[in-house]
């Protein structure tokens, strides 16, 4: 776990440093990784985190791909989003892709995982952005998808993890505990003397060193 009083110190140092903006911003984490060679498979970051104090509000949608049955019990559990199998052509245009990978997390029912992967894998599949299975109870699955953050390691020569953690606008203790949470994901995946350093900021401030 990183140091509280470090971790504290250096989120206070973010948040006091961001100015005056016409938008809340975002809180990340930046993790910097050494002696992982992220283009073996084995090693890559491909990490679903539910951060415990939520987005601050900026909870991504979430969309499923899935039959009749399934669509109607992730409707009724606050999907935003149904994709019947039957449209899954429709949605592998370049414009409808930006938009499942910039704004949803994705989930299919099992069965559907090589359709996804026909129709938009070519896409969504390099950036991270693939469709986790829908397996077991759709509506705790779903609520806790609005909660979660993914972070996906992009290849050898770029050996950073970077996360968003929560908004300038939650308390401190919830971006503590958030923060927390996503290193000790990193850290358990990578192992402690792999990470080199790590670092907090907001969306338009300067890195702040925490360790």
């Amino acid at each position: 776990m990183i140091d509280r009083k470090k971790l504290s110190d250096a989120l206070k140092k973010a948040l006091e440093d961001k100015g005056k903006k016409k938008f809340i911003q975002s809180v990340e984490l930046i993790i910097n990784v050494r002696g992982i060679d992220f283009a073996k498979s084995e090693n890559r970051l491909n990490l679903d985190i539910q951060l415990p104090k939520g987005k601050g509000g900026k909870e991504l949608k979430v969309a499923v791909i899935a039959e009749e049955a399934i669509a109607n019990e992730a409707k009724k559990a606050g999907a935003d989003l149904i994709i019947p199998p039957a449209q899954l052509p429709a949605w592998s245009t370049k414009e409808k892709l930006v938009e499942l990978a910039d704004n949803y997390m994705l989930l299919a029912q099992p069965n559907l995982m090589g359709q996804v992967a026909k129709s938009l894998g070519q896409y969504l599949g390099p950036r991270g952005k693939l469709p986790r299975p829908l397996v077991g109870n759709v509506t705790p699955l779903i609520a806790s998808a609005k909660k979660s953050i993914r972070i996906v390691s992009r290849g050898k020569y770029l050996p950073v993890a970077q996360a968003f953690v929560g908004t300038e606008a939650m308390s401190e203790e919830d971006l503590l505990e958030n923060i927390d949470t996503v290193y000790e994901a990193v850290k358990t995946k990578v192992s402690e003397p792999s990470i080199k350093s790590a670092y907090v900021k907001l969306t338009m401030g300067r890195p702040v060193r925490v360790l």
